[in-house]
């Protein structure tokens, strides 16, 4: 599996799993009532790879609030 294919099924996870609403999830969601599902989703792939590679870049973890911010571009 390419990373390309990894990153496109965390976002089917996201945008299909009942769990506790994330600001990854609602962003994603608001693209899609504006462009629709297939470019939320590649937008959300998107997103997804740039925070890991600024997270490999600065050798931190994930911190769902820091990223709230972002959500607004």
């Amino acid at each position: 599996m390419g990373v390309r294919t990894a990153l496109y099924e965390a976002v089917n996870v996201i945008l299909t799993r009942p769990v506790k609403p994330s600001d990854l999830k609602s962003w994603a969601l608001a693209v899609a009532r504006r462009a629709g599902p297939r470019k939320a989703r590649v937008a959300l792939a998107r997103k997804l790879a740039v925070v890991l590679h600024h997270m490999l870049r600065d050798g931190t973890n994930f911190i769902p609030h820091k990223a709230t911010p972002a959500m607004a571009a």
